[in-house]
């Protein structure tokens, strides 16, 4: 698993990149769910799992083990990062303060979390334009709610996931348990 890992961010890295266009999620910079700027790059270093989350989804209950995954290596260098969006069937309708407090009420989120976006569509946010517009099998539309991509600690992205596979699935863990043992990871920022 991690040869493959390994193999595949090089590929990525080796692609030509369009002039200008990112070519690392760390090229961006985000709206935290409280309105604070933040800048991906704050991340370098760490391996982060990028998820589209929603609140009222059959797969909401992701989050639990999304908390998990991340009290689990945190200390580690690892993040998650959550990225609310209402693209699917209006499952993410509230304002930012609501997401907020239903994350920390129900689920005790502490992983940070970002303003609402649109990760689909006419109005897709350029960070996912820039995820789905990666080659196969990474780049690709969002499915749905709780899609989840795997960030190396240069801030490319490796592997994706379906929303179904559930965040403590083995195949995510010993991804991310890959990443982490590779040089570079492991200086704990969030």
């Amino acid at each position: 698993m991690r040869r493959t890992l390994c193999v595949l961010a090089l590929l990525l890295f080796l692609l030509p990149a369009a002039a200008g266009a990112p070519t690392t999620l760390h090229a961006f910079t985000m709206n935290r769910i409280d309105g604070a700027k933040q800048a991906l790059s704050d991340y370098e270093g760490q391996v982060l799992l990028v998820v589209n989350v929603a609140s009222k989804c059959g797969l909401t209950k992701q989050y639990a083990g999304l908390e998990t995954l991340y009290e689990d290596y945190r200390a580690q260098g690892f993040a998650v990062l959550g990225f609310p969006s209402n693209d699917f069937r209006g499952q993410e309708p509230g304002t930012n303060a609501e997401i907020a407090d239903f994350c920390r009420a129900t689920y005790a989120v502490e992983f940070p979390m970002f303003a609402k976006i649109h990760v689909a569509g006419p109005d897709q946010h350029p960070l996912y334009g820039y995820l789905t517009g990666l080659p196969a099998p990474i780049g690709g539309p969002v499915e749905w709610n709780f899609q989840k991509y795997l960030v190396d600690h240069h801030g490319r992205v490796v592997a994706r996931f379906t929303p179904k596979v559930e965040p403590r699935d083995p195949a995510i863990v010993e991804a991310i348990e890959a990443l982490l043992a590779e040089s570079g990871a492991g200086n704990g920022r969030d």
